[in-house]
């Protein structure tokens, strides 16, 4: 199990940005946060939890939802065993809460294939 903390949200205006860190501390499985593969997702009030972006082991491979290419870019330290996700030109329709995820080995899109989450960072954007 890899416990995750997650820190940099906040409110902003349409425009802005934020970036979003996640630390990972490895925990006896023995699965260390540079054999996870990561994601960053989100939760507006009244919805599902959704995929915003996802990162392999080593950031050779991302992933993106269509609505935020361009704008959000996910990165990882691996020696600082820290996710980040770049959120810039934000918009009202990016207001969720945030969380960090990971997975063994394989990079993934879909809430049910991550198996450890942080517990969210609340990001606003005013209009």
């Amino acid at each position: 199990q890899v416990q995750l903390v997650e820190s940099g949200g906040g409110l902003v205006q349409a425009g802005d940005s934020l970036r979003l860190s996640c630390v990972a501390s490895d925990v006896a499985s023995g699965r260390t946060f540079s054999r996870s593969a990561m994601g960053w997702f989100r939760q507006a009030p009244g919805k599902e939890r959704e995929f915003v972006a996802s990162i392999s082991r080593i950031g050779q491979v991302t992933y993106y939802v269509d609505s935020v290419k361009g704008r959000f870019t996910i990165s990882r330290d691996n020696a600082k065993n820290t996710l980040y996700l770049q959120m810039n030109s934000l918009k009202p329709e990016d207001t969720a809460v945030y969380y960090c995820a990971a997975r063994a080995i394989s990079i993934a899109t879909r809430v049910d294939e991550y198996d450890d989450w942080g517990q969210g960072t609340q990001v606003t954007v005013s209009s």
